[in-house]
């Protein structure tokens, strides 16, 4: 693959370990043409908060099945991705606690 317009993935940051989740967001930005949209759909903490009770459970939940997997903190992916070249487009509130994240490849002078 050259480049794509578009990458969305739903569902898939909290079942994944750190490593995996930071491999991915890398190869997005090399793969993200300009002006590209990345698209991360789940439930996400902020400021390393959970932001329901629901969520919370959830998060034991996961981390009961595997201790590297867990609801990640939006700062932390909004790091990567900016090291990946995309700058933060939209945050959309999503039902039942989720998220819908969305960034774009820069160029050369940014956005």
């Amino acid at each position: 693959v050259c480049s794509v317009d578009a990458v969305f993935s739903a569902n898939t940051v909290h079942i994944m370990h750190w490593e995996e989740v930071e491999a991915m967001i890398r190869g997005v930005g090399r793969v993200l043409a300009v002006h590209g949209l990345f698209a991360l759909y789940g439930p996400f903490n902020y400021q390393h908060r959970y932001t329901s009770e629901s969520n919370a459970r959830f998060d034991q939940w996961l981390k009961s099945r595997d201790p590297a997997s867990g609801i990640r903190d939006f700062g932390e992916l909004n790091r990567l991705a900016e090291a990946a070249g995309m700058s933060l487009f939209e945050d959309f509130a999503m039902p039942a606690n989720n998220r819908l994240l969305a960034w774009r490849k820069h160029g050369q002078g940014r956005p």
